[in-house]
């Protein structure tokens, strides 16, 4: 489960990180508002990918998740883009989270009998 949402959240570093400039120049939202928060959330995103060993840094990419579909108030497309990864994260949590159980099931019942 680590490694698929960590792997949500470095693309989702490179869109946010992208879309700083894209919030500058086509939307003429301010520097000071766009640089903070699309580079502040796509460095957070990184950080958070390394975070993933504590059950806390699952928590701090979900609210990642509804900054970035948040984003859409000042990059309207950032609604469609940021929900395309928010549903993408939640599909690498539930999948990770379902190949875990599987595998800590499979685990106990030991090797097959053949």
């Amino acid at each position: 489960m680590r490694g698929m949402c960590a792997a949500m959240l470095t693309f989702e570093a490179i869109l946010l990180g992208l879309s700083t400039p894209v919030m500058i120049t086509v939307e003429d939202v301010p520097a000071s508002t766009a640089l903070p928060l699309g580079l502040g959330l796509a460095v957070l995103c990184i950080l958070t990918a390394g975070m993933l060993r504590r059950p806390w840094g699952y928590t701090v990419g979900h609210l990642i998740q509804v900054a970035s579909v948040a984003l859409g108030f000042l990059v309207p497309a950032m609604f469609f883009v940021g929900g395309m990864f928010a549903l993408l994260w939640v599909s690498a949590f539930v999948l990770g989270r379902r190949i875990e159980e599987d595998k800590r099931r499979w685990a106990e019942e030991g090797p097959d009998p053949v």
